[in-house]
């Protein structure tokens, strides 16, 4: 059980700095912030929770039994990840790919302190065990100092390349002749940025990286060594009673400093024949994948194509929403759509297949989710894209991009559009 206590406090960026900055201290935290984004399914302006109570961290085998099984005994908020090799689960695949980073596959934890931020106002909703440190940790949050700008700053990170540009567009070419022979019609290619013997600060990592991109699936996470800095601004699935709502992203175009310019790069981008066929097609995989658990004709698609604006981009979403039918338990939700369709392609174990074949390395947390369940057995997961990852034992920091390859891609287009999604990592670390 928990106690719930509220505070009027006015939340800025200053409060939410001193609420992650006392968080992060935690062997476990994870920060969710909308950035105040006006997406219509939004259930808070920002959430913080730390110190587990309980977890659960496994590798891929019957990873999916083992979170259903704490899920359903915990009947509590659970914070935490699923990683995109967790298909080995669900599939007979398989991730041999080089790992830098060694996340484990899944780590999920029952937090015994957990602070919503809803308009002007606080929710502490903490364990009965915990419940009489509010106060004290309240206060401790408002003396938190404000670093922002007030340390200095860290060594620039020198980024590398694991696949090279030849060898990208190599990768790509055989994609298209995948493509042309029927095995797919569509893949997600990525490639993975990196440093190696490197150690950044997380938290002013993440702070910049959000100030550039200011996305509405914001996510701070820390587990153990374990870090995930992310700016993602795609909705994999959410759970709301018997309704579910699954938002891919498949469509990119660059911000223009011009206003002109930048609403011309919307129109273009909204008729776009190729972005539009990219989109179209994983929409109708995710309807696919929805309705295998969805009440009877249930399975409406709200938007299609339309087009969101973020600071660094514009995207191409689209809304799938449908009723869920009563027996099917939360985690079975995620097990029948997981890995999300953006992030793989059509049909999608071929397009896994082939990924993992041409890839250089295993993802891991890219393109995976990261997420939550409340005691109510509804839940929300992002997708892990335009993402850091550090593993501060081993100082290794990674970041990877990808794109939609389908029939009419232009391999030298595709590495553009790669480079333009990497950009705000890139600023994030070598400017931090």
């Amino acid at each position: 059980m928990r106690t719930q206590v509220k505070k009027s406090y006015p939340i800025d960026t200053e409060l939410k700095r001193k609420l992650l900055l006392w968080g992060s201290a935690h062997t476990q935290c994870i920060w969710l912030d909308s950035n105040a984004y006006h997406e219509r399914y939004g259930s808070f302006q920002a959430l913080l929770a730390v110190d587990a109570l309980t977890s659960i961290k496994t590798d891929t085998n019957k990873a999916f039994d083992a979170l259903k099984e704490y899920q359903s005994i915990t009947k509590d908020w659970l914070f935490g990840y699923l990683s995109y090799d967790l298909k080995n689960d669900v599939e007979q695949l398989s991730s041999d790919n080089f790992d830098g980073l060694g996340f484990p596959d899944l780590y999920f934890f029952q937090p015994k302190k957990i602070i919503l931020l809803c308009k002007d106002t606080l929710e502490f909703h903490y364990l009965n065990m915990v419940a009489d440190e509010i106060e004290q940790d309240w206060a401790l949050i408002l003396e938190s100092p404000d670093s922002n700008g007030k340390e200095p700053a860290q060594t620039s990170v020198k980024i590398h390349l694991r696949t090279s540009k030849d060898s990208y567009f190599e990768k790509v070419n055989t994609m298209l002749q995948h493509i042309e022979k029927g095995n797919i019609y569509e893949a997600n290619f990525c490639q993975e940025f990196f440093s190696e013997d490197t150690q950044i600060d997380p938290l002013k990592t993440f702070w910049h990286l959000n100030a550039i991109s200011k996305p509405p699936f914001a996510t701070f996470l820390k587990m153990e060594q374990w870090y995930a800095l992310s700016a993602s601004p795609e909705r994999y699935l959410k759970k709301s009673g018997n309704m579910l709502i699954s938002q891919p992203i498949k469509g990119t175009a660059k911000r223009l400093s011009n206003p002109i310019e930048d609403q011309a790069m919307i129109k273009t981008l909204e008729s776009d024949p190729k972005e539009r066929s990219e989109n179209i097609m994983i929409t109708d995989l995710v309807r696919n994948d929805l309705s295998r658990i969805a009440e009877k004709g249930s399975v409406v698609v709200e938007e299609l194509c339309k087009v969101y604006t973020f600071e660094q981009v514009h995207q191409l979403i689209s809304t799938i929403r449908c009723k869920i039918k009563e027996e099917v338990a939360p985690v079975d939700i995620l097990r029948e759509s997981f890995p999300m369709g953006s992030m793989t392609g059509a049909p999608k174990i071929s397009a896994m297949k082939i990924i993992e074949d041409l890839e250089d390395t295993k993802r891991g947390l890219y393109s995976g989710t990261i997420g939550y369940f409340t005691p109510e057995n509804d839940f929300d997961f992002n997708v892990v894209i335009r993402s850091i990852l550090y593993n501060k034992n081993s100082n290794y920091v990674s970041f990877s991009v990808g794109g939609a390859i389908t029939a009419n891609s232009i391999p030298e287009k595709e590495y553009e559009e790669c480079l333009i999604k990497a950009k705000a990592m890139r600023e994030a670390l070598e400017k931090t």
